[in-house]
């Protein structure tokens, strides 16, 4: 994936952005939390909800670390406390401090990864089981709660995979999916080739039952002898892209289909119950390479691309021929610099969000393209989150939570520091019922004449 720093913006015009975004945080946000990371990370995915109590829930959150070599690469299972709506204080939400690490996000666990982790993707059925691609063509698999806990020092031996799933011919970066409906795990990579696996096709059949997961090996170090990782083969290899596979993603309701983008700027949707060539190749997707695709829980035959031209493109499958034509519904125009993950709320079926290199997470709603919206706003634009300096690489929408979000940042171009973590809320009255919120701050309105000057 290409990520190179932002055109045509100056740091000063970052910086600027920045301190208005920075002014406006206590009006914007229902709550925020800015933690600051020694290296940059990649990617970020909540994990299960682990507890809930009054004001908060405590909730595991899975983090990369990429580091400079002096350290190893680390897989980091943190535990999260999620402040639930309307509880927090704007003083608590203005007083932060972008060098400061949050009291709410605690290490847990750490995995010395053997390479760095590029995408984490939990498993549906049994989300402490997580899938990490690095800089080698093997998908790994991890049970984080057996998994042991390990000190990133240099010379720690290398934390050892429960399962190893093999069948790329090149490195295999970016594109890691996992299903929704069944425990299988979905790959595009360098060699051009889509890769599917059932990790039931494990004999321990990991993750099968939540309740018994069991860790298939040792990790190696101090006296132990290494343990050899088990590995599976491929389910099926899927040829259709001339460049590498830049993202993929399962269809919603359907372990047989899916979809993938790549850097020959094609979409291309898969049947698996009729082969391994494309069912749907879309030619000319984007007029530049595709980052990342996203399929709508919500509503199945709405698709998400994003691309190195900067948009975000929807396509409607039924509108998509075999022939490989197909226009998108609608270009969402509201990055300066290539957009790298695009991602559906799992709460409405309309809403979704986009981060990218100029260091803005903006958040659309479809349905609202044809409406009045602020002035100079793109058709279907509702917020602009721009608390991060540098690339937004990754976020993730919180499932049991569904407007709190986490969102990383690789700041090492523009601060020269590693990166920033940040999750927050939105207020509630920017995407409420716009009667709803009229009436409440009419109770507000008298509510203030009745206070003393």
């Amino acid at each position: 994936m290409k990520e190179t720093s932002t055109a045509g913006e100056t740091s000063i015009s970052v910086d600027e952005r920045y301190t208005q975004w920075k002014s406006l945080v206590p009006v914007l946000y229902d709550w925020l939390a800015n933690h600051n990371l020694v290296w940059p990370s990649l990617s970020c995915r909540w994990g299960p909800q682990l507890e809930q109590a009054t004001y908060k829930n405590r909730q595991r959150l899975y983090l990369s670390e990429q580091t400079d070599g002096s350290v190893p690469n680390t897989l980091v299972i943190a535990n999260c406390e999620v402040v639930k709506p309307r509880v927090a204080a704007a003083e608590h939400i203005a007083q932060f401090n972008e060098e400061a690490r949050s009291p709410f996000v605690k290490k847990f666990k750490t995995i010395i990864h053997p390479g760095e982790v590029n995408r984490i993707r939990e498993l549906p059925q049994n989300s402490k089981i997580v899938a990490t691609h690095t800089d080698s063509p093997d998908v790994l698999i991890w049970d984080v709660e057996t998994q042991p806990n390990r000190h990133a020092v240099l010379g720690t031996p290398e934390s050892r995979p429960d399962l190893i799933l093999t069948g790329h011919k090149d490195n295999a970066e970016f594109a890691l999916a996992m299903c929704p409906t069944e425990p299988l795990v979905l790959s595009g990579g360098k060699d051009k080739s889509v890769v599917l696996w059932s990790i039931q096709d494990h004999i321990s059949t990991l993750a099968a039952d939540p309740g018994s997961a069991k860790s298939t090996s040792k990790a190696g170090g101090g006296n132990d002898k290494p343990v050899e990782s088990p590995s599976i083969g491929a389910r099926g290899i899927y040829q259709g892209h001339d460049d590498t596979v830049e993202d993929v993603q399962f269809c919603p309701l359907s372990a047989q289909e899916f979809c993938s983008v790549g850097d020959d700027s094609c979409l291309i949707l898969w049947d698996a119950r009729s082969g391994t060539t494309p069912a749907i190749k879309v030619e000319k997707a984007h007029n530049a390479d595709l980052h990342c695709v996203d399929w709508n829980p919500h509503d199945i035959n709405l698709i998400l691309t994003g691309s190195a031209d900067n948009t975000v493109r929807m396509f409607d499958r039924r509108k998509l021929s075999s022939g490989g034509i197909g226009s998108p519904i609608h270009t969402f125009e509201g990055h300066t610099a290539a957009v790298l993950c695009v991602q559906w709320s799992p709460d409405k079926a309309s809403i979704f969000g986009s981060s990218a290199e100029d260091g803005i997470l903006n958040l659309w709603n479809h349905e609202k393209i044809d409406k009045k919206q602020a002035p100079n706003a793109p058709p279907g634009l509702f917020f602009r989150h721009a608390g991060h300096r540098d690339k937004v690489v990754d976020f993730h929408w919180n499932a049991s939570d569904p407007w709190t979000i986490v969102s990383v940042s690789d700041d090492g171009e523009s601060t020269g520091g590693g990166g920033t973590l940040q999750i927050w809320r939105m207020i509630d009255l920017i995407y409420r019922n716009e009667d709803e919120v009229l009436a409440e701050l009419d109770n507000f309105k008298a509510h203030l004449a009745t206070c003393s000057p």
